[in-house]
């Protein structure tokens, strides 16, 4: 499908770059008005998974969206929330799911979550089609947008045929450039909040699981592409970053997505350098659009005029949803 630039600016005037407009809404935004009710399931290696169901204002929707966070995310995040209560006002139930360890309690395995787990998202989705949805799509945010395009990949022409759409923000479709550019100067402070969230948890595994997790490992750790060597990658089956990444990018699986899928990433993101995106794939797929917006920073896009509270990205998944 053709690559849609998005020309017109969406970011205020007094959120002159990317990072600015990532940042803000991530320290100021609060989010009213969203009810959810916790369930937890058990997945095949005895762990949990912690669901956040909200219901539509309009009783009794065929309708389900699930929403997938970013990396050291949950459930409660600002672009969750804030997608949630948009959604819930047009009359979709929305299924916000905590990856392993994040939804407020550590996980029971050894392993956490990572950018290819794609059967921890199955699992979610199987589960939500034993409900009477006639119609289920899927919304990613950063990692959880590169999963939810893993997973569309994968399953292919087996996909359930209620699985309509899908629509992703700020996607590191190629984990290796986007764990590098995270280690560029002007990045660090993106790589230092998310290795201040991964410690304690590295620390709390090592401590039921030793033969598995040594916590002194811990010193070898400077950048998000350390800690993906040394943990995520052997805790997950994968020999080293680079064969986690290799093997978890999504731009290695989209050619075999099947249903309309919509891609957004700001050029000025901070964190997914545009030129990291498969753009001439993007461009000859048949189904997968990328929409190229000028700003909007990693899953910020806070409009210049805010009607309701409601953020950019928001009215733009509703069009596409509806």
């Amino acid at each position: 499908m053709p690559l849609i630039e998005h020309t017109a600016r969406i970011s205020p005037y007094w959120l002159p770059n990317g990072h600015l407009q990532s940042i803000y809404p991530a320290l100021f935004r609060k989010i009213s008005g969203v009810n959810y009710s916790r369930e937890r399931i058990v997945t095949p290696d005895e762990d949990f998974l912690d669901l956040d169901w909200s219901y539509a204002n309009k009783p009794k929707t065929r309708r389900l969206v699930i929403l997938s966070h970013g990396l050291e995310g949950n459930s409660t995040r600002q672009y969750i929330l804030g997608m949630v209560r948009l959604l819930n006002q047009h009359g979709f139930d929305c299924l916000a799911w905590n990856f392993r360890g994040c939804g407020g309690e550590m996980n029971k395995t050894a392993r956490f979550y990572h950018s290819g787990a794609t059967e921890d998202l199955d699992l979610i989705i199987q589960h939500a089609l034993e409900r009477d949805y006639n119609q289920i799509h899927l919304i990613g945010f950063s990692l959880g947008g590169n999963l939810t395009l893993k997973y569309l990949g994968e399953s292919g022409s087996a996909l359930d045929k209620r699985i309509s759409k899908a629509l992703v923000f700020s996607v590191p479709m190629d984990l290796r450039a986007c764990s590098l550019s995270i280690i560029q100067p002007e990045n660090k402070v993106y790589m230092q909040r998310f290795l201040k969230s991964l410690r304690p948890k590295v620390n709390a595994k090592a401590a039921h699981f030793p033969d598995r997790i040594n916590v002194s490992d811990q010193k070898l750790v400077r950048t998000l592409y350390d800690f993906d060597h040394i943990f995520t990658a052997p805790l997950h089956g994968f020999t080293s970053a680079d064969h986690y990444y290799e093997s978890c990018s999504s731009k290695f699986f989209i050619k075999d997505i099947i249903i309309p899928t919509m891609v957004i990433n700001a050029k000025n993101d901070p964190i997914v350098p545009y030129q990291s995106l498969p753009l001439e794939e993007l461009k000859a797929h048949e189904h997968v659009c990328l929409v190229a917006t000028q700003d909007g920073g990693h899953c910020g896009f806070r409009p210049a005029t805010l009607h309701n509270g409601v953020y950019w990205s928001e009215n733009r998944a509703l069009e596409f949803l509806l």
